[in-house]
């Protein structure tokens, strides 16, 4: 059983469990089981190249913050499983959180953040009920999100990033990822507000 699962290794997906995995050494998220599936194959990182970001050199490719980001977090948080090369086909409600279906597996988390992009061609099973046309998109792009408040779809289900219904930048997307991740460490920290900052 895990605490919380992530959805995607995209900017939004990669945020999230960077943040998670920050609060280590905190008592309140010391033995949480954490995983993300960092399936990135339809990300729009991959074809991305940013010049607007602050503390991102221009030109840097998003093909390879996407290679970068799991680096990252395997040598920062390795105690974060990365669940590689298998796509996430369901996600259903169980008796004590979701079952999370896989071409290859399944898993028990608690939580679940769903951070996949926000084409019309989302096909992971239990999620078609929230499924709505994406508030801040152009119509003619067919764009979708999972109707929300402040990220969170349902008990123990969260979205973020784009699917969440924001814009498609990159700082946002990132953002959305980490507040939805400071959002589940105030409920581990017995709802005090919880962020995490390293200093010099």
């Amino acid at each position: 059983m895990y605490d919380a699962f992530i959805v995607g290794g995209g900017a939004a997906g990669m945020s999230c469990a960077l943040v998670l995995g920050s609060a280590i050494s905190k008592p309140f998220a010391t033995n949480k089981r954490i995983a993300i599936a960092v399936h990135q194959k339809s990300s729009h990182l991959q074809t991305a190249l940013f010049n607007n970001v602050l503390g991102l050199a221009p030109g840097t490719l998003g093909a390879d913050i996407l290679e970068t980001g799991k680096s990252q977090l395997n040598n920062l948080y390795s105690h974060i499983e990365q669940i590689e090369k298998e796509k996430v086909t369901s996600v259903l409600k169980s008796i004590d959180g979701f079952i999370i279906t896989t071409n290859k597996n399944k898993y028990h988390s608690k939580r679940v953040v769903i951070t996949v992009g926000y084409t019309n061609l989302l096909s992971i099973k239990g999620l078609e009920s929230y499924i709505e046309p994406h508030p801040r998109a152009a119509f003619e792009k067919d764009r979708i999100w999972l109707r929300n408040e402040d990220h969170v779809v349902d008990e123990g289900l969260y979205v973020a990033g784009t699917l969440a219904g924001w814009r498609s930048q990159f700082a946002i997307a990132s953002g959305s990822g980490a507040q939805v991740a400071t959002d589940i460490l105030t409920l581990w920290n017995d709802g005090k507000h919880t962020k995490i900052h390293d200093k010099v």
